[in-house]
């Protein structure tokens, strides 16, 4: 995981860089900022025998791009790279779930933390020094690097269960958001919005489950600046 916050921090002191030295073609055909973004996390299992016993407060926090595709910025490809904490605790019947808990009924508390990469065709309004109002659409591609479970069953606590070579290696999805963007200075502007992801691939390996199809879904508040 550092390999991830140091390429991150070393992407954002170049971003930095090349704003404050001037370089006028790259700042107009690209936009780049970090953004924060506390999110709730749903896994959602489609098959009887799993059910969801609560969802998780998460947060996706990284690096935000956006390409100009006119001169005047009102259209853009969006992307970025994000680490995305998430998770939820899921109740499984006995017969369901990892093999070494699935003589009995157990509790997994998931926590996921993956690698993401999305890429949104993005819609703004562009007023100088006034708000703007922008929507995207979209997709990504997420990668799981870290996958631990504190399992619950027969009032045994099995803490820290590593479950990422039973989790799928790819996860893809639509997403969708919409907010504002306001000057903050000469260079900065903030944005705010609301964001919606939608994952449609198994997050839990069915072979290893046996728990038919399970989807990891998120509701994100997005906080995040451009330099």
């Amino acid at each position: 995981m550092k390999r991830f916050f140091l390429l991150a921090l070393t992407l954002g002191i170049a971003t930095a860089g090349m704003a404050q030295s001037g370089q006028g073609t790259f700042v107009r055909k690209v936009r780049l900022g970090f953004k924060l973004d506390p999110m709730i996390s749903i896994l959602k299992p489609q098959e009887s025998g799993v059910s969801r016993n609560s969802s998780k407060g998460g947060l996706s926090f990284g690096l935000m791009a956006d390409f100009n595709l006119n001169e005047a910025g009102n259209y853009a490809l969006a992307s970025g790279f994000n680490v995305v904490l998430g998770g939820s605790k899921l109740k499984y019947d006995a017969g369901k779930g990892l093999s070494e808990f699935r003589a009995n009924p157990a509790e997994y508390n998931m926590k996921l933390t993956y690698i993401e990469v999305p890429v949104a065709l993005k819609l703004k309004t562009t007023s100088a020094n006034d708000l703007n109002f922008w929507g995207q659409f979209g997709t990504y591609l997420a990668f799981p690097v870290s996958g631990r479970a504190d399992v619950i069953s027969l009032n045994e606590t099995h803490d820290r269960v590593n479950i990422l070579p039973q989790m799928n290696r790819i996860n893809i999805g639509m997403l969708i958001g919409a907010g504002v963007e306001y000057p903050l200075g000469e260079t900065l502007t903030g944005i705010v919005g609301l964001t919606y992801q939608n994952g449609f691939v198994d997050v839990t390996r069915n072979g290893k489950w046996d728990d038919g199809k399970v989807n990891m879904n998120s509701f994100a508040l997005r906080l995040g600046v451009y330099f």
